[in-house]
């Protein structure tokens, strides 16, 4: 059998499972650190309940995935998952969402690993979200669960510290209303509301544009430029607020991504 015909037979069995996003559709990728409790705890041992290291770990994580190729207009991070929101119109690799899937889970675990100094592997998984308002409802979905987290992490580790051990921590927290979980933490001198905003809400990404001197390469005139950066939020709004700074992202520019 020639090669052409080999390929072209064993290529069907390869795509078979191929499955490409409908245009139109908006892509969320969501990337979850694999065994992160053990690897913070055990292996790296990060300060609990938040570490300002890991944090950053993760920041520098999610800058890599919106500059290694991809069309990213927000990403998200809180505790050990980042969330991308692509450009509507992104086109790479056909919208096939293996690919998508398999590329973002090796960027950002080969990014994280290198950055670490330890093995660290990451899955992906996209939501394929048909209109503006589930965007929305999705990183509101994510903030909330951050600020949820946060607040029970708090309590665990409290408990904790006060001698405590796993099993008792939990079951002590178990089955509690926030606020009794909030006067848990006041009882024990720590007032939730003072907590960092990045602890309870995550931290955001995005591009914005700044204006820096420059030099005119054919007149050598001193000019100002336009250039992109990403700006990284460790204080994100909450509820409402939030909801409006996601809306935000469809109208900051004609092509209704990030200019």
């Amino acid at each position: 059998m020639r090669f052409d015909e080999l390929d072209s037979k064993m290529r069907i069995y390869e795509t078979a499972a191929d499955y490409c996003v409908l245009p139109g559709m908006y892509m969320v990728a969501r990337l979850d650190g694999r065994s992160f409790t053990r690897l913070t705890k055990d292996v790296c041992q990060f300060e609990a309940p938040f570490d300002t290291g890991f944090r950053d770990l993760m920041a520098e994580t999610a800058e890599n995935l919106m500059t290694c190729g991809f069309r990213v207009w927000y990403a998200y991070s809180e505790s050990d998952e980042i969330s991308l929101l692509f450009d509507r119109d992104e086109q790479l690799f056909g919208r096939k969402l293996r690919k998508y899937n398999s590329t973002l889970a090796a960027e950002a675990s080969a990014k994280f690993s290198l950055l670490l100094g330890h093995v660290a592997t990451f899955d992906c998984r996209i939501s394929q979200l048909p209109s503006e308002n589930l965007v929305v409802d999705y990183f509101r979905w994510r903030n909330e669960d951050a600020a949820r987290n946060a607040l029970n992490a708090y309590c665990y580790w409290t408990l904790r510290k006060t001698g405590l051990d796993e099993q008792q921590a939990t079951s002590r927290t178990c089955g509690l209303s926030v606020s009794q979980k909030n006067q848990l933490l006041y009882e024990h001198g720590l007032n939730f509301n003072d907590v960092p905003a990045w602890q309870k809400r995550g931290i955001g990404l995005y591009w914005e544009e700044i204006e820096k001197n420059a030099q005119n390469p054919l007149t050598g005139e001193s000019v100002m430029a336009r250039r992109r950066r990403i700006k990284r939020n460790f204080d994100l709004p909450m509820k409402d607020q939030y909801d409006g700074f996601i809306q935000s992202f469809f109208t900051r520019s004609p092509s209704r991504g990030i200019s």
